[in-house]
């Protein structure tokens, strides 16, 4: 018991000396803030944080002895250590939790003892939770709330009779309420449901390192069940029988001490009882642990691939002792349904099982073999406790012969194309550390990270969920969401060499220089050892080399234009290759972040995918014609508007010389109404602003557009009225003939990421407000009034601007990478006027935290930036106002208002 502890560091005759002559309240805050700050001076030092927490618990103990004997009790009441406090595990900011037993009857006997006691406490300021119950009342509570009645297993006595305490552990046992089998179900249901509120996965970004999967809780779940079925103080007393191995309690015991020193670590930073790792915390944990940033990796990722791999473990652990006292409490009275598979494997109700001891020291590719029956048998739910162990015990066979060996090539291929569940086989495979010795390549990125908001999860995660999700497009219900990705799925040939540049298409992550060139090397290799046909292996190797390509081409490039459509066809090659790298590429970005994928997204995808179907078609020899495109969108147009008593004349006196851009861009329909609502304008010059939802079967953004009358500022003033809107630009056009005409198009979202052209008061709001904004620009100040979200604050990266010319277009292009930010787009207008140069077009990117936005500019000649003095002055300008702009942004300075004019 942690109360019999010797504590060095107080001097408890000093303590109680001082309490003869001094004020109490001041006596005790003085020894406590000493304790806390040598406790928390021994952390900093490096000592073991069991000890540390089992010494502060010894010392709270003494505390609490000596202000429980400042009043007045009998022997009929006793306090009590819970929770935590009472497995001795008490963190710097953790509650201490206690219970004031008494043995029968009203309490008002004792109330003002207990009011005086408890007021002393708040006043020396320990933070308690606290309950008073009679012997009765814990058993009544304890058989209504399993909450309470496992809290009741972990008690002590800190002072009082503890017979008090034996007592209600003997009402409140197994033997009285909660027999065995109920508790352990009961708490099983509790922790799918803990993990299910988790996302069921150990790789949340800001993980709960308490209730997650593989967290502390995880922990003391098996030890609850455990010490309630097996009737024992302690799991060290389980150690060497069939639930708990020397091995396994080491290994948990070191998980546990890791995951202490997390918590520990992160109270003191958080100055509170925090047990979310968020990316601040995550950051300064690191630091404080002497991770550092290497050249391939930053320290906190190297911190962040630690703690998954540990909490993967005692996932690992979890499992196979929840699955072993599935076996021996809950299934122990009913029939076993057994059947044999074939000479190494049984099924026994429902979970494959080796049929002997040393099957696989025996038979080593029945580490391969199991998920292979796994995946071919839809009836297995899973495996038995004792045959994860023997799996666990031989992993270690898996080496340099092992993966050369032909049987065992063939059964890994096997699995691949197995019909039932084959990504959670590879889970599996993960999780019992066999898949990352088989593919020690891919072992190499077992829950490493990418500090960001893009990568939702560690590698390994994000690659099987890769995986997973190509399977679903087989799916009738995943197909109503991604028709074009599950039609094509569904034609290829041989999906099996998709799941190949799946699993190896991230695999160069972390060892510096392009991990898709990295990649591509691993998985020509994998190919070529497993025997696959040279054109396999090329296409393999040839998707993950290029497994960016066909996203970076829909988000970063405009796609409308025909020369695009060849020169991505002219990559892509044949219909084979566009038909696979579809189905990776949209796998991939819904792997990688679930919010990334979009209504927006899905239509760029479908555009690419369609246009470039349409050029391999044609064939490549056989461009398609710049010139005949606009000739034949301005004829369709004019015929639209000579339906509307427009006349060619008039249309083209509107057009006046716009560029051939404008036409290549916007479809023959929409021109037309433009240009049917311009000339209804007559001789005013207010703007005219039109507002429709965009999309070619449902509705995927609303577009907006613009045309003003010799204005020269119309985008910033537009992107800082949407973004007062609340607002999100995705994508502008931006066309203006000689006389400065504008012929604007933005494609917007509001804040839930969805389209709202059938909102008409939200419509007239924004055509009121855009209009106002834009007859009155003198007036008009750009001010950011959203606040900058509390997950993105924490990123603060350099501000990245790439210049380069288009010669194509005649434009020079201007990339910008740099936290996402309220107010960004404005701010970046505003750095265009000051320069003088002209907005072409705008393909704005998403990406976490950050944007990675596309300018084409040219100067007010229309000429591509040529002077290279400028072009490092626009460069320098744009990098140090925003980086100056995060900067006092992150720090909390309030961002003032920035005029257009000054």
């Amino acid at each position: 018991m942690t109360q019999n502890k010797t504590l060095l560091f107080f001097d408890e005759r000093r303590f109680l000396k001082d309490l003869e002559t001094e004020n109490p309240i001041k006596v005790f805050k003085n020894a406590i803030e000493a304790a806390n700050s040598h406790l928390n001076s021994r952390f900093h030092e490096g000592e073991q944080t069991w000890n540390l927490l089992i010494e502060r618990s010894a010392f709270i103990d003494l505390i609490l002895r000596h202000a429980w004997n400042q009043f007045e009790w009998d022997k009929s009441i006793a306090l009590l250590a819970v929770g935590g406090y009472g497995r001795g595990e008490l963190h710097p900011e953790s509650d201490i939790d206690l219970m004031l037993l008494i043995r029968r009857g009203n309490p008002k006997r004792y109330q003002p003892s207990i009011e005086g006691f408890l007021t002393f406490l708040w006043d020396i300021q320990l933070k308690i939770g606290h309950s008073v119950r009679s012997l009765s009342q814990c058993v009544d509570e304890a058989r209504a709330d399993i909450t309470v009645a496992t809290n009741l297993i972990e008690t002590r006595t800190i002072s009082g009779d503890d017979k008090l305490r034996q007592s209600m552990l003997k009402k409140t046992s197994a033997r009285k309420i909660w027999p065995s089998k109920a508790f352990f179900r009961a708490k099983w249901d509790e922790q799918i449901e803990r993990h299910d509120k988790h996302g069921n996965t150990e790789y949340n970004l800001e993980p709960n390192i308490k209730e997650a999967p593989g967290g502390l809780r995880d922990i003391q779940m098996i030890t609850w069940v455990a010490k309630r079925h097996f009737n024992v103080e302690s799991l060290e007393e389980l150690v060497g029988n069939d639930f708990l191995t020397p091995e396994e309690y080491l290994q948990l015991k070191r998980g546990e001490s890791f995951l202490w020193k997390v918590r520990y670590g992160l109270h003191l930073i958080a100055e509170r009882p925090e047990e979310r790792l968020q990316f601040d915390h995550q950051r300064k944990i690191a630091q404080m642990f002497g991770y550092h940033d290497s050249d391939e990796r930053l320290g906190v990722e190297q911190f962040m691939q630690h703690y998954y791999q540990v909490v993967l473990s005692m996932r690992e652990l979890n499992d196979v002792m929840l699955q072993y006292l599935d076996e021996v409490i809950l299934r122990k009275d009913k029939a076993k349904e057994t059947y044999e598979l074939n000479e190494r494997f049984q099924v026994r109700d429902e979970h494959i099982e080796t049929v002997g001891e040393y099957i696989f020291a025996k038979y080593p590719s029945a580490l391969l073999e199991i998920f292979c029956l796994l995946g071919e048998n839809e009836d297995i739910q899973g495996i038995r406790a004792t045959t994860i162990r023997q799996i666990r015990q031989h992993r270690k066979l898996i080496d340099e012969a092992f993966r050369n060996e032909p049987q065992n090539k063939t059964l890994f291929l096997r699995l691949l194309k197995c019909p039932h569940k084959m990504s959670t086989q590879l889970q599996r495979m993960t999780r019992y550390g066999i898949l990352g010795r088989y593919l020690p390549e891919f072992g190499k990125i077992i829950g490493q990270t990418q500090h960001d908001l893009f990568h939702r999860y560690p590698v390994d995660a994000h690659t099987l969920q890769l995986i997973k999700n190509m399977r679903l497009f087989d799916r009738p219900e995943v197909a109503q969401e991604f028709p074009v990705s599950s039609h094509v799925y569904k034609s290829l040939p041989k999906p099996q060499l998709a799941f190949i540049a799946g699993l190896y298409h991230d695999v160069g992550k972390g060892r510096g220089g392009d991990h898709s060139v990295l990649g591509a090397v691993d998985a020509a290799d994998f190919c070529r050892r497993h025997g696959l046909p040279e054109e396999e292996t090329n296409l393999i190797s040839w998707l993950v080399e290029n497994h960016l390509l066909m996203s970076s081409t829909s988000q970063r490039s405009d796609i409308s234009d025909p020369d695009v459509i060849y020169k991505f066809a002219k990559l892509i090659g044949n219909q084979l290759h566009l038909d696979y790298l579809l189905v990776l590429t949209v796998a991939d970005i819904t792997a990688t972040n679930p919010s990334l994928w979009n209504s927006w997204k899905a239509s760029l995808m479908r555009q690419l995918y369609t246009e470039t179907k349409r050029a391999l078609q044609r064939g490549l020899e056989n461009p398609a014609n710049r010139d005949g495109w606009v000739r034949n969108t301005k004829t369709a147009a004019i015929n639209l508007l000579s339906d509307h008593q427009v006349s060619e004349s008039q249309a083209q006196k509107i057009w006046g010389n716009l560029d051939d851009e404008f036409f290549l861009r916007e479809s023959a329909d929409d021109i037309a109404r433009y240009t049917q609502a311009i000339a209804a304008q007559g001789n005013t010059i207010d703007p005219v602003i039109l507002i429709k939802d965009a999309g070619i079967e449902v509705p995927v953004a609303t577009q907006i557009f613009i045309h003003t009358y010799g204005l020269d500022n119309v985008f910033p003033i537009t992107a800082a009225t949407l973004d007062q809107l609340q607002l999100t630009i995705l994508d502008a056009s931006l066309h203006r003939d000689t006389q400065e005409n504008t012929f604007d198009t933005f494609y917007v979202v509001d804040e839930n990421d969805r389209p709202f052209g059938n909102n008409e008061k939200m419509l007239a709001r924004i055509k009121e407000t855009l209009s106002e904004a834009l007859k009155n620009p003198n007036e008009h100040t750009l001010k950011v009034q959203r606040r900058t979200p509390r997950h993105l604050k924490h990123f603060t990266m350099k501000t990245i601007a790439h210049i380069s010319n288009d010669i194509d277009k005649s434009a020079t292009i201007l990339e910008v990478i740099t936290p996402d930010r309220p107010g960004l787009l404005a701010h970046l207008g505003r750095i265009f006027i000051h320069f003088r140069l002209r907005l072409l077009s705008a393909k704005i990117s998403t990406l976490g935290e950050r944007v990675e936005d596309i300018f084409h500019l040219v100067d007010m000649d229309y000429q591509p930036l040529s002077d290279p003095i400028f072009c490092e002055q626009l460069r320098d300008a744009i990098c140090r106002g925003l980086d100056k702009r995060n900067k006092e942004d992150a720090e909390g300075v309030p961002l003032q208002k920035m005029k257009l004019w000054q």
